[in-house]
């Protein structure tokens, strides 16, 4: 099962992040996952929002660029290695992740990231053999 990524492509410039999430809090939306990553050109800022078609919606009328991506969000066992062990699972099943990042205040004591990969279908499939599920958007708070 795959969630809705939106990535928004910023200038780097200061105050560019603040304009965006003033739209998202004006739109009364609320964020459940944030990264940024950045080049010397521009950066881009992924988000998992409680509303991701408002989101995206408000922040093109507001003349910002960006593409919805589905990802895969896994609740991660909150232990030390519980990460290292979701990763084993990925990797001997050959599946090369793009990236990856955590999310903002896990519900009921869970950890859960966000995944990237190409074959994010193969990936639920993965975590289903070995016990492990794919989190649909309602336990991050989706509506």
């Amino acid at each position: 099962m795959t969630i809705r990524q939106i990535s928004v492509f910023l200038e780097n410039r200061a105050g560019q992040l603040r304009e965006i999430t003033g739209v998202l809090c004006d739109s009364h939306i609320n964020l459940r996952a944030i990264s940024i990553a950045e080049t010397a050109d521009y950066g881009v800022l992924r988000i998992i929002a409680d509303d991701p078609a408002s989101a995206s919606e408000k922040l093109l009328e507001h003349g910002f660029i960006l593409t919805m991506t589905p990802v895969v969000a896994v609740e991660v066992p909150d232990q030390p290695g519980g990460l290292n062990s979701v990763l084993g699972l990925i990797s001997d099943s050959g599946i090369d992740v793009e990236y990856m990042y955590a999310v903002l205040g896990g519900s009921n004591g869970k950890a859960y990231m966000i995944f990237r990969v190409a074959d994010a279908e193969k990936l639920c499939e993965v975590l289903e053999q070995n016990g492990l599920k794919s989190v649909p958007g309602e336990v991050l708070g989706e509506h």
